[in-house]
């Protein structure tokens, strides 16, 4: 279900007729909204201690990197296509590896590098094909959001108690700051833009963040990365299916790349993870 919800982000942005700073406000904003409530949800009376424990390191460092990925991931999304979007952001396990390396010094298995390069050869030729200035600019879009989202995923693991909800909450009133003073080009939107948007935040951001670690809690993350790998498919699926967006040949050539070098990297783990280590392999994972 965390998967169907996250896939459904292209559709709600090729749904809305409104400028990129307004749908950025209004999205984070929902999705900071959800996400508290979560918090309070789970802490009660104690949230406010809850969001306090972010850290100094979480409120300098995870919270803009966390405001930074929201706001590249649409803009990538209003400049590019979904495919080329979702592509990119499927290398996020082998960028988390890169980032590990340089700043903990954790070194990747060869099977990880393998991948790794066979992952990049797809990015290199999804982004061969982009026909206009703005696939480009789309494309690093996607390279930005998927590169903070690594640091972050790198950051979870070496501060194990850094709290993510509240991270991406206060994150997520940040994005919207940032594009305040660039949106009401239109006025306020209409209330079925609104609805749009407040779908398009509650539920991509903070329903889909509670299903995700609600399941994933309970098996080996091989699996759990693999059923969010559809996202993969799916996203662009449904845009082709509601709107006629279909990816370009190059796309999905560098798609089956990369697509096959994660199945390839996280299949191990699922069938050689053990029925009772299952606890075990999900500390372990990405």
């Amino acid at each position: 279900m965390a998967t169907l919800m996250w896939s459904s982000a292209g559709l709600f942005m090729r749904s809305l007729d409104l400028d990129l700073a307004t749908i950025q406000v209004w999205r984070a904003l929902f999705g900071a909204l959800s996400l508290f409530l979560i918090i309070l949800g789970e802490h009660g009376r104690r949230a406010p201690q809850a969001i306090a424990s972010i850290g100094r390191i979480g409120f300098l460092v995870a919270v803009p990197l966390s405001a930074v990925s929201m706001l590249a991931f649409v803009v990538a999304l209003k400049l590019t296509t979904v495919a080329n979007v979702m592509i990119v952001y499927a290398t996020v396990p082998f960028l988390a590896a890169g980032v590990a390396f340089v700043w903990v010094r954790e070194r990747p298995e060869r099977r990880v590098v393998i991948a790794s390069c066979i992952a990049l050869a797809g990015v290199v030729v999804m982004a061969g094909g982009a026909a206009k200035g703005e696939d480009i600019a789309g494309s690093f879009a996607s390279f930005v959001m998927t590169a903070t989202f690594a640091v972050l995923v790198v950051m979870a693991r070496r501060y194990r108690g850094m709290p993510m909800a509240p991270i991406n909450a206060v994150g997520g009133l940040l994005c919207a700051a940032m594009a305040w003073p660039f949106a009401g080009v239109q006025g306020l939107p209409n209330l079925h833009d609104l609805v749009i948007l407040a779908a398009f935040g509650s539920i991509t951001t903070g329903l889909a963040y509670l299903l995700f670690l609600t399941g994933s809690r309970r098996m080996p993350s091989s699996e759990a990365g693999l059923i969010a790998l559809l996202d993969v498919i799916l996203g662009p699926t449904w845009v082709w299916l509601a709107f006629g967006e279909r990816p370009s040949l190059l796309a999905l050539v560098g798609g089956a790349l990369v697509l096959g070098a994660l199945v390839w990297y996280l299949a191990r783990g699922l069938f050689a993870a053990p029925v009772g280590g299952r606890q075990a392999a999900q500390d372990g994972g990405l």
